[in-house]
């Protein structure tokens, strides 16, 4: 417990509930993700909970809004990020996401549904801008990837919640037990000091001051290396403000442009190796496979295999760095996906019954090694790949995008595997992985141990 790259090192104390406090929300914002794959199936059963019918057309709108509320949580949280500071972001993403579940409690037409989930986007959205950079800011180099981690879990664990109360538990109840934890992130949010840099830019010192000792557990007599510290950090944030306002000559140095084309390839594998995808339409993924288990059962398993593999980046990232994980991830969903394709392919000319197991044991597999490196690791390379001067603009555009591919995604992947089969699907997205794994492989440059405040 006092080693000094363990997160249970009491140093590192105000950092860890810092984290925790954030995920609160994105534990929340998982659990609205998971509640829908088992509730489109109730809402478009005879059973339905709703006094209005749900058809394909309006579960995919339903499904895909998802990716344009985030895309706005993207552009407008990122715009404000620097303007009012990362806390109050913090505060402003819990509004919207309460009025997911109001919306879901009150609904009485599928637009109520819809509405409901681009506000849950929205909060997401503004969750992988805001928290990354604001865990960025606060973590401690030695624990920022086992912190930065920990968002992906909370909202995995989160998932998996949402996976099994809308499986078990009566429509109606579900939003009045979720509603308490927007409120409960509320007032742990209120005892967060706004960033060090943050301050600094906004020439806050004494404030400024308060933060850094706040963080790094030295508030009440901090150290003289503490003090050594925060000057240092302050002699660094004034000499970037004093090199003027961004410019576009910013953003076409070689370092810079490299750094583009990386996070491009990251984004693209990110949505199109399918794995996002695979979390809300596991179901009907399941039904087409050949396995004869049940869909749902085998949803909750796919739900626990995420966990384990958000937990296991979160013990990895700062003993292996960014980069071996990333690319065990990738290289391991190409491998998987395309076995996933060749037991699909013969299963439908074949009896494959007695072996039904194996696509649930590849897809577990895939959804492991996926979340291990490419979900995980994603929103923390996307952070600390970029110089500092353009971080924030860039990790804001970079997110929007990605939303911009959620939702592209989430659109063409039921489209695609039924006009060409799960089969050409599952080898499509090996396809990607493979090329991915091969450009990151060569250009992705280890980020463990880089300095967020000098480049």
């Amino acid at each position: 417990m006092t080693k000094i790259d363990s997160i249970l090192n009491s140093r590192f104390r105000h950092q860890v509930l810092a984290t925790l406090t954030v995920c609160v929300l994105t534990f929340s914002h998982g659990i609205g993700l998971g509640w829908l794959s088992p509730t489109l199936s109730k809402l478009q059963s005879d059973t339905t909970p709703l006094n209005f019918p749900v058809s394909v057309e309006d579960a995919s709108w339903i499904g895909s809004l998802l990716g344009l509320g985030s895309l706005c949580g993207n552009i407008v949280i990122g715009f404000l990020q620097n303007k009012i500071g990362r806390k109050a972001c913090i505060y402003l993403l819990a509004p919207p996401h309460m009025g997911l579940w109001i919306l879901i409690y009150f609904a009485t037409d599928v637009e109520f549904l819809m509405i409901a989930r681009f506000l849950g986007g929205f909060t997401g959205g503004g969750c992988y801008v805001v928290f990354p950079l604001f865990i960025s800011e606060i973590a401690d180099t030695n624990i920022r990837g086992t912190l930065a981690t920990m968002l992906m879990l909370s909202v995995n664990i989160g998932i998996l919640i949402g996976f099994i109360i809308s499986t078990y538990v009566a429509y109606y109840i579900i939003p009045f037990c979720i509603l308490t934890l927007p409120v409960l992130y509320l007032v742990l949010a209120c005892v967060l000091p706004e960033t060090t840099q943050h301050l600094l830019q906004k020439k806050k010192y004494a404030d400024a001051e308060k933060s850094f000792f706040f963080y790094q557990m030295s508030n009440s007599k901090p150290s003289l290396s503490d003090r050594q510290n925060f000057e240092n950090l302050k002699s660094i944030i004034e000499n970037r403000n004093d090199e003027g306002s961004l410019s576009y000559k910013d953003f076409v140095t070689r370092d810079a442009l490299k750094c583009f084309a990386t996070t491009a390839v990251l984004l693209f594998v990110n949505q199109f190796s399918g794995i996002f995808a695979f979390v809300n339409y596991m179901s009907d993924i399941f039904l087409n496979s050949g396995s004869t288990m049940d869909p749902n059962t085998c949803t909750i398993i796919m739900g626990v295999a995420q966990i384990a593999g958000t937990y296991a980046a979160t013990l990895l990232v700062d003993l292996f760095g960014r980069k071996i994980l990333m690319l065990w991830s990738i290289g391991g969903m190409a491998v998987g996906l395309t076995a996933f394709g060749v037991f699909t392919f013969y299963a439908q000319t074949m009896d494959l019954s007695q072996y039904s197991y194996v696509p649930l044991l590849l897809m577990a597999f895939v959804s492991f090694v996926g979340n291990m490196g490419l979900i995980a690791l994603t929103l923390v390379v996307l952070v600390e790949i970029f110089p500092a001067k353009i971080r924030p603009i860039c990790a804001s555009v970079s997110m929007a995008t990605l939303s911009f591919l959620v939702f592209a995604m989430l659109k063409i992947f039921p489209l695609y595997m039924e006009s060409f089969g799960i089969s050409v699907t599952m080898w499509s997205c090996a396809l990607v992985c493979a090329i991915s794994y091969v450009y990151l492989f060569i250009f992705l440059k280890e980020t463990k141990g880089k300095s967020m405040d000098a480049d």
